[in-house]
């Protein structure tokens, strides 16, 4: 997956926005979803993601498996992530 070329990325540090130049449309995405972001922008698996966040929050693990595919789902149906 890859970061579609119409997006403009801002890193706070904790969470990112992002803006759809094409479109207009504003994302803000906070520090969970922003690690995933930059794991799959970096050429890691949404399962290398969701593993890696696991690792750092065990005692969330039920609720990480659940929220990473249907985090990906969305921005790949929003065009954030292009496949």
């Amino acid at each position: 997956m890859r970061l579609s070329p119409d997006m403009v990325v801002t890193d706070t540090g904790t969470d990112l926005v992002l803006l759809n130049e094409r479109t207009g449309r504003y994302f803000s995405l906070n520090g969970t979803g922003r690690a995933v972001l930059l794991a799959l922008a970096d050429g890691s698996t949404p399962e290398d993601a969701a593993e890696d966040l696991t690792r750092r929050h065990p005692d969330a693990a039920e609720r990480i498996a659940a929220d990473v595919p249907a985090l990906v789902e969305a921005l790949l149906r929003e065009k954030v992530l292009l496949p």
